[in-house]
């Protein structure tokens, strides 16, 4: 095997007559994040359960931090630190107790104080969990998942269910954890957690990675045609800006406005072509906007979601 942190080959787990994940391939290098999306039952839980050796596979060679998780040793597990999806706090403890009772279970654990200023829990130390926000709760998680010191951690879907705001504050947090030197493995359903957190992202589809890469040349989405739209008055001749762009397509509605969509591998030279037609023409071109391939478009393109 590799010196990767995580190093898959061939890995497949099934049960009963479905095969959940089906010859899953995959490295995770030391300090990186990968973040792993895909709809539900892509197999990305089985994969990740796999890896924390709470799972059985049934074929393939899997490594993480050189041990096979399905032999797990006391040393082994003091290295990783594990966020689930939702977790059950002792709500009576404080957010200091509490870590100092999850510390107590490694042999060189963090100091608590310092773990919290890592989490931002600094105003909430002397808080009982059962008085903490959702998101203090999930900052309190990920600080009882750091307290071991461990190398590996495992983040499954750790922002499930937050306000946007609490959101960016956890991305802010998670993404901290890179200049500690711990390696991660996220799990996610939402496109910009991936595209803000994640150095590659792979895509799980019916038990399969179908695309691993980094978010900006995932499925190669730089070669993705760019999306020009705009609207101009109802009945407006396009003859000027014939064969502007690879497609193009318009539609008018009630409002008395004509919408025209370009597709472009050059959308900088065509921009410019078409509101040069503009100009010429004395045209007011009205929502005006440009947008590239997201994350979100090659995501359903390559799960037919």
């Amino acid at each position: 095997m590799s010196s990767a942190a995580i190093s898959i080959k061939g890995l497949r787990k099934t049960y009963d007559d479905l095969e959940a994940v089906r010859g899953v391939d995959l490295e995770v290098f030391p300090e990186e994040i990968v973040a792993v999306l895909g709809p539900n039952g892509a197999g990305k839980t089985t994969t990740v359960e796999i890896l924390e050796g709470y799972r059985d596979r049934d074929g393939g060679e899997v490594s993480v931090l050189g041990v096979d998780p399905a032999k797990p040793t006391p040393a082994w597990r003091d290295r990783i630190g594990i966020v689930l999806q939702s977790t059950t706090l002792e709500p009576a403890l404080t957010v200091r107790e509490s870590l100092q009772q999850y510390a107590g279970y490694y042999r060189n654990p963090r100091e608590v104080d310092e773990v919290i200023g890592l989490v931002g829990l600094e105003e909430q130390a002397g808080t009982r969990a059962r008085k903490l926000s959702g998101g203090q709760q999930r900052r309190l998680d990920v600080g009882i998942a750091l307290v071991g010191d461990p190398d590996l951690l495992f983040l499954d879907e750790p922002t499930t269910g937050f306000d946007p705001s609490a959101r960016r504050q956890a991305w802010e947090m998670v993404a901290g954890l890179r200049g500690l030197g711990k390696t991660v493995l996220l799990t996610t359903h939402y496109m910009e957690e991936a595209q803000f957190l994640a150095d590659r992202v792979a895509i799980m589809s019916e038990g399969r990675i179908v695309a691993l890469d980094t978010p900006e040349n995932l499925g190669d989405r730089r070669r993705m045609p760019t999306t020009i739209s705009f609207s101009v008055p109802a009945g407006t001749d396009l003859a000027g800006i014939a064969g502007v762009g690879q497609t193009q397509s318009s539609s008018e509605d009630d409002t008395g406005l004509r919408t025209v969509s370009i597709g472009t591998h050059e959308p900088v030279a065509d921009l410019n072509r078409i509101t040069g037609w503009a100009i010429e023409s004395d045209l007011e071109i009205q929502h005006l906007e440009v947008r590239r391939p997201s994350l979100e478009d090659v995501y359903l393109e390559l799960t037919d979601a």
